[in-house]
């Protein structure tokens, strides 16, 4: 019987060997083989790589896993016996380190099944440089990859092809390295953007885009310029081989809008141009790409102060201005927008001549005076000491509220630094010149008093005149608090018993004002002798006090 089954074709059914199996049939999704058993095996589809391959009637090489399942058929695979043909094959022509070709067979969890003969691992670290989201894209693609691990026992091989990848790279990168030159053009891919940048993959060599190199004119980032994964044109800059480092340029791939900035923007040109940005003292003007004037604040009206440029421009407006100046080597454009229109001031002395009477509205008050507005942008200031000829005014609103309608005449014009100077005083005769025909020594006068101070007060008398009563002049008896007796407002009949003509000055005295001729002139003897006493203040420092 032995001699029998070893003449015979019969072979052994053994599970867990390599066995022949002739196909029978091809189903839709599954192929049927005989192994010679009671019953035929079944073997899907998807253990095949190319079903359209297959005839029936030809032989093909399974592993028997089982002889008979739940069924009675018995259990095949065709995609077992390769792996194990080819696992002893694997491991005689490959090792760690070693190249081999394989086909992604499906996602798994954490990687991709590779088919190198056998099945591998391929994990998502290992893909490609950057670990990809969609894994999907590349079952089915067939690749090189590079042997890591190798496994016996557990029949396990770990593949890689991104070290192949870097490899490449690292190859290219050297090679760009020795040919590379600045001034060169090369294209490549943006890998990322940075605040400061974008770094360019040149085909295996990362270089630098600076932001300043992106753009002749302003970008305050990166991504308005390049986008992850576009291909773009650039220039290389600088090369430093030891450090493997490239600058790239974008904007050197076109010329320096300034080299010929003079020829195209001479002073006085009218330009036109977009406001792209507002600082405290001007605005920046777009003019062209690259090119930015600065037009101050000072230059955008003649006649309004401008304090902020947001006053009258704001940011995307178009506007025309004139060029005022070129600093060529620091990249600076001076432009004016106020240049457009007729400087008001240039009439100024024609219209506001020396001597000549003008009427204008208060607009403002300061400590020192009265803006006073002669026409739309042009105003004239009276100074506290052109007020009055008679009073001493510490602060114009003494005799001046905004919005008043004043007359006053022309006493200098400065075109080039736009003041007119005007006096108030000035419209009527100084009363000083003609003191004599208003008072005399000795008339008794009445007068409201205006001002209260510790050395006496004064009052207001004709022809806007005022007259000092000294504290010793009040009363006969001695006065210690002028305020415990008089009040602003009251009042008062005052003897004249002094005229000083050149310290503009009339002295008053209450106590006098019944005295007869011998006891005014004693009196006034006396007042004058106390003109040199530390306790008698003068006129001036009375009303530098109150100041």
């Amino acid at each position: 019987m032995e001699e029998l089954l070893a003449e015979s074709n019969i072979q052994p059914l053994v599970e867990g060997s390599i066995i022949e199996g002739t196909i029978t049939e091809i189903r839709q999704t599954e192929v049927i083989v005989d192994i010679g058993a009671k019953s035929e095996g079944a073997i899907p589809h998807v253990e095949f790589i190319d079903v359209g391959e297959l005839e029936v009637g030809s032989t093909i090489e399974v592993y028997l896993d089982k002889l008979e399942d739940k069924e009675g058929n018995p259990v095949v695979s065709f995609d077992k016996a390769e792996q194990k043909k080819n696992w002893e094959n694997i491991l005689n022509k490959c090792e760690e380190g070693s190249i081999v070709q394989g086909r992604v067979k499906a996602k798994v969890k954490g990687g991709l099944m590779i088919s190198i003969g056998v099945d591998s691992f391929l994990p998502s670290s290992q893909i490609d440089i950057q670990p990809p989201k969609n894994l999907d894209q590349y079952v089915g693609q067939t690749y090189d990859f590079k042997v890591l691990k190798i496994n016996q026992e557990r029949r396990n091989i770990v593949v890689s092809r991104r070290e192949l990848i870097e490899e490449q790279r690292a190859s290219k990168r050297r090679q760009i390295l020795e040919e590379v030159q600045p001034g060169d053009r090369r294209r490549g891919v943006v890998k990322n953007t940075t605040d400061y940048g974008a770094f360019i993959d040149l085909d295996g060599l990362d270089g630098l885009l600076h932001i300043t190199d992106m753009s002749w004119g302003r970008i305050s980032h990166p991504s308005e310029m390049v986008k992850t994964g576009e291909e773009i044109e650039v220039m290389i800059i600088e090369v430093d081989r030891d450090k493997e480092r490239v600058s790239l340029g974008l904007k050197q791939l076109n010329s320096n809008p300034w080299e010929k900035i003079e020829e195209k923007y001479p002073v006085g040109a009218r330009v036109a141009g977009k406001v792209v940005n507002l600082v405290q003292y001007g605005a920046f003007i777009e003019i062209e790409e690259g090119v930015e004037g600065l037009v101050h604040v000072t230059e955008m009206s003649w006649t309004k102060r401008i304090n902020k440029p947001s006053e009258v421009l704001k940011i995307g407006d178009e506007v025309e201005a004139v060029v005022l100046g070129i600093q060529k080597e620091e990249q600076k454009i001076s432009l004016g927008i106020r240049q457009l229109d007729e400087n008001p001031w240039d009439m100024a002395r024609h219209n506001y001549p020396v001597g000549a009477r003008v009427r204008g509205k208060v607009r403002n008050l300061t400590s020192y005076g009265a803006f006073v507005e002669l026409e739309e942008g042009i105003d004239g200031m009276v100074h506290v000491s052109d007020m009055s000829w008679t009073r001493k005014i510490n602060h114009p609103s003494e005799m001046l509220k905004k919005g008043d309608e004043v007359d006053a005449i022309v006493l200098d014009v400065d075109s080039g630094n736009q003041r007119i100077s005007l006096g108030m005083k000035q419209v009527s005769d100084d009363p000083w010149l003609s003191i004599d025909k208003y008072f005399k020594m000795g008339d008794v006068v009445d007068g409201q008093i205006t001002k209260i101070t510790s050395y006496g007060f004064f009052v207001q008398l004709s022809h806007d005149i005022d007259g000092l009563v000294h504290i010793s002049q009040i009363s006969e008896e001695h006065v210690d608090k002028i305020k415990e007796h008089y009040n602003v407002g009251d009042t008062v009949n005052a003897r004249v018993i002094k005229i000083d003509r050149e310290d503009r000055r009339i002295g008053l005295s209450i106590k006098a004002a019944n005295y007869d001729s011998d006891q005014l002139a004693a009196e006034a003897a006396a007042y004058d002798s106390l003109k040199g006493d530390s306790d008698l203040a003068s006129l001036g420092d009375i009303m530098d006090e109150l100041g």
